[in-house]
């Protein structure tokens, strides 16, 4: 006999003589269509089971709430902030000349008037000694018409002598008091040029690598190294032109600015994460802003006796800013921002969820001032803000702000 199979998904023409063989054969395809079946009723039975259970109404979502509370908060603001001496001495030659000898070592702490480097002197100690016999010539001139013009003067009044002799006597001298005073002023500058061929240290401070060294010409224009006055150290940062103006409208007059500027403390974090023990006060505001940035460069003054801080460190500066009175609290996590609006969720008495646009103000540790959009006491959402629409009925977990 001839018969038609079907296996699988495919349809499959075959011819065949039924022999033991295909006797097997058949009773397996029967198997499968069996099993087929059962597996179409399997699936047809759990889709009516899930479409009950979506048609079924949810339980409400459990979300967890905080009241907003209210007190008196300090606010404190943070800025990037780079260290830099409170002088930065750079160390020039006044004279040309080269140099001969380096007398410090670099890095370490020198001090006011501390010969750092010697350039070769001679040819300066040269200079003084014409200028002073240069001196020496014109004193000796003026010895000469001084006498003149005595022994003239009386002949002249006999009229022994012509007059214009003892007037030209009189300039003469004159003159010679004259070439006598810049041959002092020359003799001074030599002075001073060769004292240059000693180039000190103007500040007390940290000495930097020197950029010039032994058998070098240098001249006016040659930095030979910097001296960096550390003790206090200065910490330089930006406000922007809002804060500044936050500022200036909480202490309207000069007088109110100078006493709060007088009464920060700054914390100085370093790069690490940690803090510096010693505390800072607020040193100066820049005259101006930045037009490029909208900033405006302020400096604060940390002790550093031991030199532990130096010059282009990298930290954070902090400090309270302001006392907030009454302010309103929730926790950072309550608001969510949507096209650049803040929004919370608020759990009425009802158990349902009101979504409330507001306007937030400083952040202050996990928490966020509000300053407006919430009243004390009401009940936020902080966890489960996702799972709330506007008017869904919750379930409540109270929640602990910790501050």
């Amino acid at each position: 006999m001839w018969v038609q199979r079907s296996c699988s998904d495919h349809t499959l023409f075959r011819s065949e003589h039924i022999e033991g063989a295909d006797s097997l054969t058949m009773i397996c395809c029967r198997n499968r269509w069996f099993v087929c079946g059962f597996l179409l009723l399997l699936v047809a039975s759990e889709a009516c089971e899930n479409k009950s259970v979506s048609a079924a109404p949810g339980a409400p979502p459990t979300v967890q709430v905080v009241e907003v509370t209210q007190r008196d908060v300090p606010v404190y603001h943070e800025w990037i902030a780079t260290l830099d001496g409170y002088v930065n001495a750079t160390i020039q030659p006044q004279v040309s000349g080269y140099l001969i000898r380096q007398n410090y070592r670099e890095g370490a702490l020198v001090h006011k008037n501390d010969v750092l480097f010697k350039i070769d002197p001679r040819p300066f100690q040269a200079i003084l000694d014409q200028a002073r016999a240069q001196l020496a010539q014109a004193e000796a001139q003026l010895g000469k018409t001084q006498l003149d013009v005595q022994r003239d003067t009386p002949l002249a009044r006999e009229k022994a002598i012509a007059q214009s002799q003892l007037d030209n006597d009189i300039q003469a001298n004159l003159a010679a008091k004259a070439t006598v005073q810049a041959d002092k002023a020359a003799v001074e500058q030599a002075e001073i040029n060769l004292e240059f061929t000693n180039v000190r240290s103007l500040v007390d401070g940290i000495s930097g690598i020197a950029t010039g060294q032994v058998g070098n010409l240098v001249g006016p224009q040659t930095v030979l190294t910097t001296v960096s006055q550390l003790d206090p150290i200065k910490a330089y940062f930006v406000a922007s032109e809002q804060q500044y103006l936050a500022f200036v409208q909480r202490n309207p007059t000069v007088a109110s600015r100078e006493k709060t500027e007088r009464q920060l403390v700054l914390e100085l974090v370093l790069a690490d994460g940690s803090t510096y023990p010693k505390k800072g006060k607020f040193f100066a505001a820049d005259r101006h802003v930045d037009a490029q940035t909208g900033a405006i460069r302020l400096a604060g003054l940390f002790p550093n006796p031991d030199n532990v801080l130096r010059p282009g460190q990298y930290g954070r500066v902090r400090f309270v800013s302001y006392i907030r009175v009454g302010a309103l609290l929730v926790p950072q996590k309550a608001v969510t921002e949507l096209q650049g609006m803040y929004q919370v969720a608020i759990v009425g008495n009802d158990d349902k969820v009101s979504i409330r646009t507001v306007q937030v103000g400083e952040r202050t540790g996990p928490m966020w001032i509000i300053e407006k959009g919430v009243a004390p006491g009401e009940r936020v959402v902080v966890e489960g803000v996702q799972k709330v629409r506007d008017g869904t009925p919750v379930k409540i977990a109270t929640a602990t702000a910790s501050m």
